[in-house]
């Protein structure tokens, strides 16, 4: 993307200085300001205009990243999880492709069924080339789709944020039922601070 033609409408100044202090002991490495930047640059690029929804991408990255802000294989690999395994969402085997569709990129997409659906609305193999996830602009792209459009559970952040509603906490069902919802809440607050 050409992020030279897109007018910040975010001041990343005052928003770094805030994080920094909020989220990384005063301290961000360029590997998580590139993975920031990422971010901030697709939606600035869409034009979405709701602070909620990219403090509560923020947040989200944040949790599922381990605070890199880059895509990352799940630690263990699914390992102890039936996605870990050669079984779909559903409970069939399958031997092809031979490939394992345990957590990866910004948001630890998980299942095959999962990668197959992503793979489909974006054009992008990830059934065959899971470790695609692993690529910036890909997760990206894959992040985007899946909260804003609804497409990894049927909730969109929309379905949390509007100009009647606000909810933090049952947000994280856009993404993982309410596993860990209080604490990924937390964090969007403060991205939304950061942002505002």
């Amino acid at each position: 993307m050409a992020t030279s033609k897109i007018k910040s409408v975010i001041n990343r100044a005052t928003f770094y200085s805030k994080v920094r202090d909020a989220f990384f002991n005063g301290k961000l490495s360029q590997v998580q300001v590139t993975g920031i930047d990422a971010i901030l640059n697709e939606w600035e690029e869409r034009k979405y205009t709701d602070l909620r929804w990219l403090a509560y991408i923020l947040g989200t990255v944040y949790h599922e990243t381990a605070k890199t802000m880059q895509p990352i294989e799940e630690y263990g690999k699914g390992k102890g999880y039936k996605y870990g395994t050669k079984v779909k969402r559903s409970g069939a085997r399958y031997s092809k492709p031979n490939k394992l569709y345990y957590g990866r990129g910004l948001v630890q997409l998980t299942w095959y069924e999962n990668y197959q659906l992503m793979g489909k609305l974006l054009s992008i193999d990830l059934l065959n080339y899971p470790e695609k996830l692993l690529e910036m602009k890909v997760s990206v792209e894959v992040i985007f789709e899946g909260m804003i459009k609804g497409s990894f559970t049927g909730k969109s952040l929309a379905s949390y944020f509007d100009a009647k509603k606000e909810d933090w906490v049952n947000a994280r069902k856009i993404i993982n039922g309410i596993d860990r919802a209080e604490l990924i809440a937390g964090y969007a607050k403060k991205f939304y601070d950061a942002l505002n």
